[in-house]
């Protein structure tokens, strides 16, 4: 039951991850330190669909399950398991990936924009005094 638990909320946790790696750029535009953390999120994530690499949370997620006595995850991974042919279709697979970058660029493009926006008011303050 415990292995069970642990299984499931890994899950939980791999979903959030994946939900920062898309929205975490706008999180970081209240919140502008966690920018970094959004870079190295997204650079993981990029990296295991790039490279092949087995996530962290996966090996976690099986070692679980395997524990109590249920199958882990196929071999094509967190993703294909839960996300793929679940929220969308198989087929729609490159233009997901897609809209997510087309997201994640989005989000950075406007912490940069706010960003400069609020070193210019810093200034035009400084000057004003």
């Amino acid at each position: 039951m415990l292995y069970r638990l642990l299984a499931d909320a890994t899950a939980v946790a791999h979903f959030a991850f994946v939900a920062y790696v898309v929205v975490g750029g706008f999180i970081a535009w209240r919140r502008p330190r966690s920018i970094w953390l959004h870079l190295i999120a997204f650079g993981w994530g990029f990296s295991t669909i790039l490279f092949g690499q087995e996530c962290p949370l996966t090996h976690l997620e099986n070692w679980a399950r395997h524990r109590a006595g249920e199958a882990g995850l196929p071999s094509s991974g967190f993703i294909d398991h839960y996300i793929t042919g679940v929220i969308y279709p198989e087929n729609a697979l490159g233009l997901v990936r897609v809209l997510v970058a087309v997201c994640v660029v989005v989000s950075w493009v406007g912490y940069g924009w706010l960003r400069r926006r609020a070193a210019g008011s810093t200034t035009r303050l400084q000057a004003s005094h």
